[in-house]
Parts: C-alpha cells; structure tokens; sequence
C-alpha cells in the first residue's frame, strides 16, 4: 500500500532539522525542543509535574482514562536529548488509543550522566508506581528510539531485581545496539534523513563512557530475554535502525517471549511523532493502544 503523501514533508522537517549541525549538545537539545513545540497535545490532555522516586516525571493524560491503568513512557533522544515535553504529543495520543493514564519519565541524560543513569532513573519511576497502588498487570512500559532499548533494559533490571513485571512492552524504533552493526545502517543509510550511523555511534559512546556496549541492559540484543512479558515493536523499512528491531523480535521469539513485530512501508524514524500531520503515526498509535488493552484486559 503506498504511504500517505504527507511523508514527504515529514521528510523534509526531518531533513531540516539535521541541515544545521548543532555547536554542542545543549544546542542540540535546544534545536529539538524547538522543532517539537509545534506538536502540542490535544485541549483535553492534563499535564502536570510530578516526583516519582526521585526522578521528575510528567503526568501526561487523556481526559477520561481510568488512573488506575499506567503506560511509563521512555522518551527517545540517543540518551543525549528530548524528553517528556517533546514527546506530549505522542504520549497523550497514546493514553488516549489505550485508555490508560501516562507517565512520561525525565530521566538523566548523557554526557553528563553516563550509562546505566537512564535505566536507574526509569527503573525507579516503575518502583513508584509499584509502590503508589499500582497493579503490575496494569502497567505497560512504553517508548521509543533510545526509549524503546530502555524499555527492555527496564524489563531485564525488574527481572533481574526480581520486581513483579509489567503486562507489557512497546517498542517504536528501539535501539538496542549500541555497537550500531545492523545491516541496515548502510543498506538505509540514503533512505533515512534522520539517524545516520556517525553521530548515532558518538551518541553510544558518550553515554557509555567507559562501559561495555554489550552489557544487556545497554544493548538488549546481547541480553537472556526469557521470561520478559509481550512485546509489541513497530519500525519504518526505511529506518537504519530497521536491522535492530528485526533482530530484537527474532531474539525475543526465540527465547519464549510474545512479540508483534510489523514493518511499516517507507515509514522513517519514531514516525509517530508526526501523528498530527501523518495518518501512518496514528495508525501505529491506535494499533499498539488495542495491543495495551488486549493485555491489559
């Protein structure tokens, strides 16, 4: 089926936003926060500030949503950018196609705070929900990019923390290889406007300092994932990433776990983010909000 002609300008606000190299990380963070704002939620979202175990995190609701169903979102950013508030618009499309209430989590960035910060800063936002009356089976960890590895380095630390795991995971484009050897990072390299391996790979080293990039809570790729609960992983063929949610859901199948696993056609990188002006980023929403129902019962 042939993509909407609105990827096209999806497209070029990606190709703009990459025109200008940035001068140093804060200006990078800057540029995207910048080109995000024209993203706002929809009129009925609340949003409000809120502490959850030390990590400052955002309450991002649909209005009308049970609070007793949580999604914790990770946002993405190469672990170096973004955050709730450039997210607000995906996480509260989201809360809205599940009818759940979202956390979205502010979790230490690189450089200044290296690996693991990220996964300590959202493991401790799942332990406060666990301890604020909700009900494992009622969470569903969320996210995408950097945000969609985190989601299942999360899931290995509950695991291996022994923590009640959550109903499930959703991973929209996630990077879970911080070594960056998939095939397709130059097989896509011409179709991706937007990740390219040279700054990715910085983004890898500058959050993991002097650690192992195979350490499975930083590259999931390299981890033991039986027992993790259902995964559902979206990502665009013409992603350089495409090769690191290929070989993720291959990984999590045979190791036991429940994984929906779909390509979308000429999608590009987290093209969720685009919902307002992409049919295919609500189409995705609203097919992994029926997927945190269906296990959210």
């Amino acid at each position: 089926m042939a993509s909407s002609p609105q990827l096209d300008r999806v497209i070029g606000i990606m190709k703009d936003i990459r025109s200008n190299p940035p001068a140093d990380i804060h200006e990078a963070r800057a540029v995207l926060d910048q080109a995000f704002a024209v993203y706002p939620p929809a009129s009925d979202v609340t949003i409000f500030e809120i502490d959850a175990g030390g990590v400052p995190c955002q309450w991002i609701t649909a209005s009308g949503v049970p609070q007793d169903r949580l999604i914790i979102y990770l946002h993405g950013g190469a672990y170096a950018t973004c955050s709730p508030t450039t997210h607000k618009d995906l996480i509260s499309r989201l809360s809205l196609a599940s009818g759940t209430a979202a956390l979205g989590v502010d979790y230490r960035l690189a450089p200044e705070y290296l690996f693991p910060a990220a996964v300590e800063d959202c493991l401790a936002a799942y332990n406060w929900a666990l301890s604020h009356g909700f009900e494992p089976g009622n969470i569903v960890l969320a996210g995408d990019s950097a945000g969609g590895g985190l989601v299942v380095s999360v899931l290995l630390a509950a695991r291996d923390s022994a923590l009640p795991l959550p109903a499930a995971g959703v991973c929209f484009s996630p990077w879970v290889d911080l070594e960056c050897t998939g095939e397709s990072m130059s097989v896509n390299d011409h179709l991706d406007a937007f990740i390219k391996y040279e700054g990715l790979f910085a983004r890898a080293q500058s959050y993991l300092g002097e650690a192992d990039p195979k350490h499975p809570w930083a590259s999931a790729l390299y981890a033991d994932l039986h027992g993790l609960p259902p995964l559902l992983i979206h990502v665009g063929s013409a992603e350089t990433l495409l090769d690191d949610s290929t070989r993720l859901a291959i990984l999590a199948k045979d190791s036991g776990v429940d994984v929906s696993f779909k390509i979308w056609d000429d999608m590009v990188h987290v093209w969720q983010l685009f919902a307002s002006v992409l049919p295919e980023g609500q189409q995705s929403i609203d097919e992994s909000g029926e997927f945190i129902r269906s296990k959210l019962g």
